[in-house]
């Protein structure tokens, strides 16, 4: 895994025009699954009680391998696996520690108004909840996220190539990630130690 880390404060702008600042961004370049569950045992290090992780990247991007290796880190109970057809699982601590309760909002079509039925406000508070395709339906669930973009780096550099080359690793396996804290919760977190 190779780490590009950019701490670089920039401004989201919401659906009412208002600006909101963010903390920071860093771009990780993974090179296998084994690694992207790395960065989730890294991110696990970072997360508390109430925070929320939005998880974007196409079908078979790593979104849900991240998460394992977030569970992983987090030392819940049960095995991480896509909850697609169930929609939420909830995956307690071992310890005292949060509970995950990991979200698929691929089917959902509505916002918030869909994601009520689940009682993620009610859930938040005490648990780390991450959601894959939850862009344009959960934000209004807390001020402060964390946003995780995950890309196949087809097309990659000739650089780039010849790194996974020399690595012995097949090019539509790399990803870039980009992981932006919005908020005051993420403000002055290095999200760099996470490549």
């Amino acid at each position: 895994m190779t780490a590009t880390a950019a701490e670089t404060p920039t401004a989201e702008t919401t659906s009412t025009g208002t600006s909101t600042s963010t903390s920071a961004e860093t771009e990780l370049t993974v090179r296998t699954a084994d690694a992207m569950r790395e960065v989730g045992r890294r991110l696990a290090g970072l997360l508390r009680p109430g925070d929320l992780v939005l998880l974007t990247g196409e079908l078979g991007a790593g979104k849900t391998t991240l998460t394992r290796g977030l569970g992983e880190g987090l030392g819940v109970r049960g095995a991480v696996t896509s909850p697609t057809f169930v929609i939420a699982r909830v995956h307690p601590h071992l310890g005292g520690g949060p509970a995950l309760v990991h979200v698929d909002a691929y089917r959902l079509s509505g916002g918030l108004d869909e994601m009520e039925d689940l009682d993620l406000d009610v859930s938040l508070p005490e648990s780390v909840i991450v959601v894959e395709w939850g862009d344009g339906k959960v934000e209004e669930l807390s001020e402060d996220r964390l946003h995780v973009v995950i890309h196949r780096a087809v097309g990659a550099s000739a650089a780039d190539a010849a790194d996974v080359a020399h690595a012995a690793e097949d090019a539509d396996d790399v990803r870039s990630v980009r992981v932006t804290g919005v908020g005051a919760r993420w403000a002055g977190v290095d999200l760099s130690q996470l490549g």
